[in-house]
């Protein structure tokens, strides 16, 4: 495995973080899980890991979203350019980022290949989402083949969770079906480890809460209501009969598809999500060094304040 140079790696990281306070409420972390690039000032302000559901997976609280302003296999992150984005996701692995949220129309699994040459894979969480629509790199139903393609793309021979993309009508379980068996083989192969959706329709969240064959929601939840399927208390509500089923949900669209970005936006949304959003993690968007720091920063806070 490539070794990243870490006094230059130590540097850049000072300079980068010039300017911001570390969160010394954060939960410190466990000797096996220091930072990999040796910024020994982050060891007491990492992100901590939680049971996703009845998955067995344990993942990082919070995931580095690749997908802003994503489609036609590009995003905000992968228009960084590969050495910035390399450099977000060190920093992001540092401060205990270590869960990737991809998916093909994002463009983002060769620049995830980057960070994963760099550390361990079996200290790294992969989400990936599968397009289960015709389109100019997808043709629907040949999920061995697509997933073959999407471990090449990564170089990961597995995928911690593995979601059909966007749901956005009701039975979508008979619709999706050819899909649903590809992805069921592929569970008992062990190329992925957890299935599920994400949703942006009430109904299709509806029915994924229910369903047994679901292990995994990725939901937008955010306590604006912007960009949402349905108002925050009946979302948070589903989300919580979902939970009781025993599916792993993660929340997207925190900050309202970054619409709520100001700081007591931000505040208001990271305060929402850990309290009363019914998830176990939440992916975001970052783009910059900032934003990891923020991020950490606010969750641990808010996740040591409300225990």
């Amino acid at each position: 495995m490539k070794k990243f140079d870490r006094r230059r790696f130590i540097q850049t990281s000072a300079a980068g973080l010039a300017g911001f306070t570390l969160a010394g409420a954060a939960l410190p972390v466990s000797a096996t899980e220091l930072p990999f690039f040796g910024n020994d000032v982050l060891k007491a302000a990492a992100v901590d890991r939680v049971a996703l559901g009845k998955t067995g997976l344990t993942i990082p609280r919070v995931a580095l979203g690749t997908g802003s302003i994503g489609g036609n296999q590009q995003s905000n992150q992968t228009r960084l350019g590969r050495e910035n984005f390399l450099k977000l996701a060190r920093h992001a692995w540092d401060r205990g980022i270590r869960f990737f949220d991809m998916a093909d129309s994002y463009g983002s699994h060769t620049f995830v290949r980057d960070i994963l040459k760099e550390v361990p894979r079996e200290k790294t969480t992969l989400m990936s989402k599968m397009w289960t629509g015709d389109t100019n790199w997808q043709k629907s139903g040949d999920v061995a083949k697509t997933l073959d393609r999407f471990r090449q793309e990564t170089g990961s021979d597995y995928f911690d969770i593995l979601l059909m993309h966007c749901m956005v009508r009701p039975n979508w379980r008979e619709e999706k079906k050819i899909f649903i068996e590809g992805l069921s083989e592929a569970k008992e192969k062990g190329i992925i480890k957890a299935a599920g959706v994400s949703c942006h329709n009430w109904q299709a969240m509806i029915e994924a809460a229910g369903d047994p064959w679901v292990d995994v929601i990725l939901a937008r939840i955010n306590p604006f209501g912007v960009h949402m399927d349905n108002t925050p208390e009946e979302v948070s509500a589903l989300l919580k009969k979902a939970k009781d089923n025993g599916k792993g949900i993660i929340g997207m669209k925190i900050f309202g598809n970054g619409d709520k970005i100001s700081d007591t936006d931000r505040e208001q949304s990271i305060r929402y999500a850990v309290t009363k959003g019914n998830i176990h993690a939440m992916t975001l968007g970052m783009e910059s060094v900032a934003q990891v720091d923020d991020a950490v920063e606010r969750v641990m806070r808010i996740v040591n304040q409300n225990k």
